[in-house]
């Protein structure tokens, strides 16, 4: 991701003046203020994707519409609709729904994170693998360098990210769901990046629908109540737990 090659703040420098050359020239070309406000607010909120936090996020989704609100007076702009102001809101919510907040931030996996599974856990031609959270795809690409042979899956709550995805993979079917909701029975492994608090919750998960044999993978974020069976990391890249059903509890447990 761009966002992480440069230094803050230049990634929501860079978003804010996207979005006010944007505006201005949907302005000079004719629209009304209120539409050129909302397309270049959709441009801050598709570059929110550069940040690497979730208030860094936020702040380049928000910083034009905010600057904005402040500058139309001096520019001698019309004032836009009041509703005009919920667009920006409504964005960052189609991209960050509220109900995925509770699950990871956009974490990207690093492209050879995952090049030593197949070494710990080998799986057949054609095996389903479900990419839970899929996020922009990152993921989906590291599952395709390790079992270029099995047939990939991708969920992902938020329509854009979705869409975004399914572009990036067309090789992997991406769809739009909720990842608690989802049956996992079927697949052949789970791969999830996604936060301590979660794993609780994922471990609880696929002791109950994982078929004898199928794998829970997590990157980085160790699932304490669960046994690992395997782990492996690249040199200086982020460990990695493969854990195969039937699950035994952690030791002590």
């Amino acid at each position: 991701m761009i966002g992480r090659w440069l230094p803050w703040p230049l990634p929501a420098v860079l978003a804010w003046a996207a979005a006010w050359v944007l505006f201005k020239l949907l302005l000079d070309q004719g629209s009304s203020n209120h539409v050129a406000l909302g397309c270049a607010t959709a441009v801050g909120v598709g570059f929110s994707l550069w940040g690497n936090s979730w208030w860094r996020r936020i702040l380049i989704a928000a910083g034009f519409p905010l600057s904005m609100a402040l500058t139309l007076p001096a520019l001698g702009l019309a004032a836009v609709p009041a509703w005009t102001w919920l667009v920006p809101l409504l964005l960052l919510l189609l991209v960050y729904p509220i109900n995925a907040w509770r699950d990871a931030p956009l974490f990207p996996t690093p492209a050879h994170a995952l090049d030593g599974m197949p070494a710990h856990a080998p799986l057949p031609a054609g095996a389903r693998i479900l990419d839970a959270g899929c996020g922009l795809g990152q993921g989906l690409v590291a599952l395709r360098r390790a079992y270029p042979q099995a047939a990939l899956e991708g969920l992902e709550w938020s329509w854009p990210l979705r869409w975004l995805c399914a572009l990036r993979c067309p090789w992997a079917r991406v769809r739009q769901g909720d990842i608690w909701r989802d049956d996992w029975s079927g697949y052949d492994m789970v791969y999830l990046f996604q936060r301590p608090e979660s794993m609780a919750r994922a471990a609880d998960k696929a002791r109950a629908e994982l078929r004898p044999g199928a794998w829970l993978v997590s990157l980085e974020f160790e699932a304490t109540q669960l046994q690992a069976d395997a782990q492996c990391s690249e040199p200086g890249g982020k460990m990695v737990w493969l854990y195969q059903a039937p699950l035994n509890g952690a030791q002590g447990d």
